[in-house]
């Protein structure tokens, strides 16, 4: 018997927004490289959800729908021409092709992850606290 039958779901959204979390640091930590190892610069990376469909077996027949990463793609929004002869990676006319990341967007996008986080993890401490409660009535 599962006491806590919606914790499928929790944990499947709290990897989901880790997967975000991580993925949003790293578009942040390469939001100067204006070359990678292809030669080019860097491209923000967006993760894509999709909901899938959890069943239980057993008398209930209960379905509960989760949350998991679909996949990361890369956003292929040209970056921005910032004329900088100076730079190793300037072209011929001076101009530096940047990253498209913008870090207003990638640190509202952080918060709006981490309070996702933040959310189902508190989903699962109390189901957690209700399940325990739950044993102590039935002692």
């Amino acid at each position: 018997m599962n006491l806590i039958s919606g914790i499928d779901v929790t944990s499947g959204a709290l990897n989901a927004q880790k997967t975000r979390l991580d993925i949003i640091a790293q578009n942040i930590a390469n939001a100067q490289t204006t070359r990678t190892a292809n030669g080019t610069p860097y491209q923000r990376q967006v993760v894509s959800f999709e909901t899938e469909l959890i069943r239980r077996a057993g008398n209930s027949g209960l379905s509960l729908q989760g949350v998991k990463i679909s996949g990361v793609t890369t956003d292929r929004t040209p970056g921005q021409q910032v004329y900088n002869p100076q730079h190793p990676d300037a072209a011929p006319d001076g101009t530096v092709t940047m990253p498209n990341i913008n870090l207003s967007y990638e640190m509202v996008d952080l918060i709006t992850a981490s309070r996702a986080y933040e959310a189902n993890l508190a989903v699962a401490k109390n189901a957690r606290q209700m399940a325990l409660k739950t044993l102590q009535i039935g002692k």
